[in-house]
């Protein structure tokens, strides 16, 4: 998955009520259920189930069907993976099915933002209490990644596969406008801002939501909540927040950034008006080279670090996460089938396939396998995770819409910004 599940806010609600339904929920951080030591090395049999959103249409699915779980199953003769492929615009919602029935998988390979959902509901096994070598898997790994397994003070799985955003930028663009290298700082993207005309821009962002904004909040020396995830109020309407928000919609009152931001659809998108040279430049994933290079063949991006400023370059983690679920009858099986997902044999097969490892120490040989890698692998040492909250996707849509608001001069940039932050707090101490 590229970003994140567009998780509904009325589906989360369906999650949380059902913590007191028979899913093992008790403080909305663990299990009735004591946590079972699952050693590496131990003589695994029989079988388990494990649900994924690989994609269908691509390699992923084919070589995790044909290679991964094969070579799994020659490491333990007697054990079958049954793999199900859920599309990714499914899963949330099968996910919810499960919780309410009783019929989650042995493992899943969740969205991010899924994780902190689950765990609020007891229905996973918290892998670093679980795993004794729990350590030894997450110092390899970027600690973003790493971050969006974390709740209440336990890490619920460990990073899948990963991505992050980068500086996609159009080389030609700039040059016609006189811009002789692409904008490297917040100061520098404002700057070039005035010297596109005709109708073109130096930048070009495609929503308003945490995705898209919080790169120039972080990267600002903003927040959006306290290091512990248990307010908003002092953060993302303090003033380098805010300051970050007032200068996109500074840009847009100019005519300096195309309607884009507000999410709309019609108009150039991003990817297009930067092969295009309609734009300049974008924040976009690993994925946009291999589109990139479908439709327009003859285009050859360019990558930079996102725009820095006072916090350094932040962009946004997404990907996905391992976990194990509370109700596997064969824990000893679905942990060593984590492990072997985690193993460089596995990790590098999948990264073939164009899913990026969390895991630092495989950053030269992820790299070595496209030149476009690197820039992610290098931007992921500094890339943050969204607030690991079960209320994320309330918390997005509110973010979302007081930042349009904002855009749209119905409410200034820190009237935007407080109205948030007093709808959010309520969020946050439900935990």
């Amino acid at each position: 998955m590229k970003k994140s599940l567009p998780a509904v806010a009325g589906v989360v609600t369906v999650l949380i009520t059902l913590s007191a339904c028979g899913t093992g929920g008790v403080d909305g951080s663990g299990s009735k259920e004591p946590v079972p030591t699952l050693s590496a090395g131990e003589k695994v049999s029989g079988d388990i189930t494990f649900w994924h959103a690989y994609s269908a249409g691509g390699t992923e699915v084919k070589t995790l069907e044909k290679t991964v779980i094969p070579n799994f199953e020659k490491l333990h003769p007697g054990t079958t993976v049954k793999a199900v492929q859920v599309p990714s615009d499914q899963m949330h919602q099968k996910l919810v099915t499960g919780v309410a029935s009783g019929s989650l998988p042995d493992v899943i390979r969740a969205d991010i933002v899924t994780v902190p959902e689950l765990a609020k509901l007891g229905v996973l096994t918290p892998l670093s209490e679980a795993m004794p070598d729990f350590d030894t898997y997450a110092k390899k790994m970027y600690p973003g990644p790493l971050s969006t397994n974390k709740y209440k003070g336990k890490y619920w799985g460990l990073p899948l596969d990963t991505n992050t955003k980068v500086v996609v930028y159009n080389k030609e663009a700039l040059s016609a406008a006189g811009i002789t290298s692409v904008p490297r700082t917040l100061d520098e993207l404002k700057a070039a801002a005035p010297k596109m005309g005709g109708g073109k821009y130096v930048f070009a962002e495609g929503g308003s939501g945490g995705w898209n904004l919080l790169p120039f909040i972080w990267s600002n020396g903003g927040e959006m909540t306290d290091p512990e995830v248990t307010k908003a109020t002092g953060y993302l309407n303090g003033p380098k927040s805010v300051a970050a928000l007032q200068m996109l919609i500074d840009m847009y009152n100019a005519k300096q950034l195309p309607q884009a931001i507000l999410g709309a659809s019609g108009g150039v998108g991003p990817t297009d008006g930067v092969a295009k040279g309609t734009y300049a430049s974008m924040i976009d994933g690993p994925w946009a080279f291999p589109n990139l290079k479908t439709s327009f063949p003859n285009f050859a991006p360019q990558t930079s670090p996102v725009f820095s400023g006072e916090g350094g370059s932040i962009s946004v983690v997404g990907g996905e996460d391992i976990v194990m679920t509370q109700g596997s009858q064969n824990k000893a099986l679905a942990a060593e089938f984590i492990r072997y997902m985690l193993s460089d044999e596995a990790q590098l097969a999948m990264a073939e396939t164009g899913q990026l490892s969390a895991q630092s120490t495989l950053e030269s040989k992820v790299s070595a396998m496209e030149p476009f890698y690197q820039a992610y692998l290098e931007q992921l040492k500094t890339a943050k995770a969204r607030p690991a909250t079960p209320q994320w996707a309330k918390i997005d849509d509110i973010f979302t819409k007081d930042a349009q608001q904002a855009f749209q001069g119905k409410m200034t940039a820190q009237q935007a910004m407080d109205d948030a932050a007093a709808k959010i707090d309520p969020l946050l101490a439900q935990g």
